[in-house]
């Protein structure tokens, strides 16, 4: 059996994996801006207890299931309590990071992770929302929207109980400002850097393109040329036939 000290230390050897592994996770990924959820967690908690027991209400009158529901609402309170504990919503330089551990409608069975990232440039806008029943309990939704086609906006994701949502959008619209204008910045830069290109011609060649600027007067010279040398021929031969009669009269 090991000792009292024995156990002391693998606990510290145990945070001090923890925490090592917490900052390899901090390092790979630079934080430019963390949403927080804490201060809204009560606000949370009343608001989507309400919209239980109304739904249970209702259900009530309608078939009975809802007398079930209002017995389940302290297991009910437990998972929301859980969930907005475990949300994490943060912006990075290329995307934004959304992580929530929600356990299961029967917490005993497990939890459900979810891990999203979404790149910057999909991002078309931030979207705040908050209906009547939120703004009773003072509840915002925060909703991303993908640019291209579009989509229902259930395909969006959704974001409850964020505590200051205004800062957060402000923060991923300044980001995508400064990305653009990076991208522009790269863009001017790159046609600056591009030499400018010159035909390297020969000096006749280039004489040539002096003299004639247009192509038709290239052609036109061209025939000439040919029209020259035919001449010449010609001239030949006929001295040739002239001289070879003037042998046959001698």
């Amino acid at each position: 059996m090991g000792t009292g000290d024995e156990v002391v230390e693998i606990d510290s050897l145990e945070s001090g994996l923890l925490s090592g592994s917490d900052k390899i996770e901090a390092e790979e990924e630079d934080v430019l801006y963390a949403a927080s959820f804490q201060e809204m967690e009560d606000n949370f908690i009343k608001y989507q207890t309400a919209q239980w027991v109304l739904y249970s209400l209702l259900l009530i009158l309608a078939w009975g299931i809802g007398l079930f529901m209002l017995l389940y609402t302290p297991v009910r309170r437990y998972i929301l309590r859980k969930d907005i504990r475990s949300k994490k919503l943060y912006l990075t330089p290329n995307s934004i990071v959304y992580k929530v551990t929600r356990p299961v409608p029967f917490p005993f069975f497990g939890a459900l992770k979810k891990e999203k990232h979404i790149l910057l440039p999909s991002v078309a806008d931030i979207v705040i929302e908050q209906g009547y029943l939120q703004s009773l309990y003072g509840v915002y939704s925060l909703r991303i929207e993908n640019v291209g086609v579009r989509r229902p906006p259930s395909d969006d994701v959704q974001i409850q109980g964020i505590a200051n949502p205004n800062a957060f959008r402000k923060a991923v619209l300044m980001r995508l400002s400064n990305m653009r204008n990076e991208a522009c910045y790269r863009q001017v830069s790159t046609i600056e850097d591009v030499p400018n290109l010159r035909l390297q011609v020969s000096p006749s060649k280039s004489l040539r393109q002096d003299s004639f600027s247009h192509p038709g007067d290239l052609i036109l010279l061209q025939k000439l040329e040919e029209v020259g040398t035919s001449v010449k021929r010609v001239h030949t031969l006929i001295e040739e036939q002239h001289t070879e009669t003037s042998e046959h009269r001698d």
